[in-house]
C-alpha cells in the first residue's frame, strides 16, 4: 500500500497533470503505479494528456518531492485520502474537478449525513456575528459546519460550532504544516479535537492567492448545501457560492440592507436566483429535509466555568479590574507569550466568558466561578 501511496502522491506532482486529467488517468488505468506503468502511447490515448504531461509522467522527476512528503505524512499522522478510497469525501465525486488526492487530519466523518458550509467576509459587522452563531446553536448536534479558516464570518462560524458542540471542518489553502492565518493557530487546533483540517495541498505549500479558489471548490464542493453570511459582490464567498450552485448544491444567503456593501454580495446572489433568502434555522432544515429540533442547549450566563487554566484566571482578574481593555494592552498587563495569550483568550470566548469586539477590544461577559 505505501508503494501505491507513493505513485498517488507522485501523480499530483505532474506539473502538467491537474485533477481533471489525474481522474481520467486513474478512471483508464485505475491505479497510480498503473500509471506511471503505462507506456507513452498509452498515456497519450487518454483524453486530455497531452504529449508533455505523458513526457513527465515517464520521467518522473519528483522522486524527491514525493519521499518528502511520505515522510512528513508518517511523522505528523496524516492520512492521505486518494479519490478511490472509501473514506474520500463522496460528495465531491460529483464534482468534475474534485482533488485526486487529500490530506486529512482530524476526528470528524467527512461522509456525515449533513454538511452545511458556512462564509462570509473577512470584514462581517456584528450582524452577521450574531447570526451565525445563534444560527449555529439552533442546528441539530450530528451536522458538520465546513469553512475556511479565514478571519471574520470562517472563524465565527468555526468558533461558534466548537463552543456548541458541533463538529467543524476547516479546508486549508495551503498545506498542513503552516496556518494562514496564524491568528488562528489556536482555533484550528481545537478543531483537530471536535473536526478538522483538509487540504489538497503538500506540506511546505504557502497560502499563495492561486490556491483560494481552489480551497473554495472544496468547500463547496463537500457539503450539502452552503451559507452565505455576508459578503460583497466580488470576494472568495461568492467564488465559493458560484461554485456551489454549480455543483447543484443548495445555496442560502442571509439577507441585508439594500445599502449595506457587506449585504450585496448576498443580494446578488438573490436577485440572480442563485441562492434562497435565509429567513430561518427552521427553513433551512425543512429545505434540507433535516430534523427541525434540537434540544435546547443551558444558557451560557448559566454555566459554572471550575476549570480554568492560570492564564484564563489572569485574564479574567484583568478585565474585572478594567471592565473592557484592548488587546495590546491586555498583552502588556497580563505578561504572557503572544501563545498563550491567544490560547486562553480563544478557550474563554468559546466558553461564552469574554467577547472580542471589532478593533480587538476585550469585554468580560460576566465573572465566572473561578478554582484554581
Amino acid at each position: 500500500m505505501q508503494k501505491e501511496l507513493w505513485y498517488r502522491i507522485a501523480l499530483t506532482k505532474i506539473p502538467e497533470i491537474g485533477p481533471v486529467s489525474g481522474r481520467k488517468l486513474i478512471q483508464y488505468f485505475e491505479t497510480a503505479s498503473a500509471v506511471f506503468a503505462a507506456r507513452k502511447k498509452e498515456l497519450r490515448s487518454v483524453s486530455g494528456i497531452s504529449e508533455r504531461a505523458a513526457e513527465q509522467i515517464k520521467s518522473c522527476t519528483v522522486a524527491a518531492a514525493v519521499d518528502a512528503e511520505m515522510n512528513y505524512l508518517k511523522k505528523e499522522h496524516i492520512s492521505p485520502l486518494f479519490i478511490t478510497d472509501k473514506e474520500y469525501p463522496h460528495r465531491l465525486l460529483h464534482c468534475y474537478d474534485a482533488p485526486i488526492l487529500l490530506y486529512w487530519r482530524g476526528t470528524a466523518d467527512l461522509n456525515a449525513h449533513k454538511i452545511l458550509s458556512i462564509v462570509g467576509t473577512r470584514m462581517n459587522t456584528p450582524y452577521g456575528k450574531n447570526t451565525t452563531e445563534n444560527i449555529i446553536q439552533s442546528l441539530p448536534n450530528d451536522l458538520v459546519i465546513v469553512s475556511g479558516l479565514a478571519l471574520g464570518i470562517d472563524s465565527i462560524a468555526h468558533k461558534a460550532a466548537l463552543k456548541n458542540g458541533t463538529q467543524t471542518i476547516g479546508v486549508l489553502a495551503h498545506g498542513l504544516d503552516d496556518m494562514y492565518p496564524s491568528q488562528n493557530k489556536s482555533l484550528a487546533n481545537a478543531m483537530l479535537q471536535q473536526g478538522g483540517l483538509l487540504s489538497e495541498f503538500a506540506h511546505q505549500t504557502k497560502a499563495d492567492k492561486y490556491n483560494f479558489p481552489k480551497r473554495n471548490r472544496i468547500v463547496a464542493g463537500i457539503a450539502d448545501a452552503i451559507l452565505v453570511i455576508e459578503t460583497a459582490i466580488k470576494g472568495g464567498s461568492m467564488i465559493t457560492a458560484d461554485l456551489a450552485f454549480n455543483y447543484n448544491r443548495e445555496v442560502f444567503a442571509l439577507p441585508g440592507k439594500i445599502t449595506d456593501l457587506h449585504s450585496s454580495g448576498c443580494l446578488h446572489l438573490i436577485e440572480q436566483n442563485k441562492a434562497s433568502v435565509f429567513t430561518s434555522t427552521e427553513k433551512l432544515l425543512e429545505t434540507m429535509g433535516w430534523e427541525t429540533k434540537r434540544q435546547k442547549q443551558t444558557d451560557p450566563q448559566l454555566k459554572i466555568f471550575l476549570q480554568l487554566s492560570d492564564d484564563e484566571q489572569l485574564i479574567i482578574k484583568i478585565l474585572e479590574e478594567h471592565g473592557s481593555i484592548s488587546h495590546d494592552e491586555l498583552f502588556s498587563n497580563a505578561l504572557l507569550n503572544s501563545s498563550r495569550m491567544a490560547a486562553a483568550l480563544l478557550n474563554l470566548e468559546l466558553q461564552n466568558i469574554i467577547t472580542i469586539l471589532p478593533g480587538r477590544k476585550i469585554v468580560l461577559n460576566y465573572t465566572a466561578n473561578r478554582v484554581k
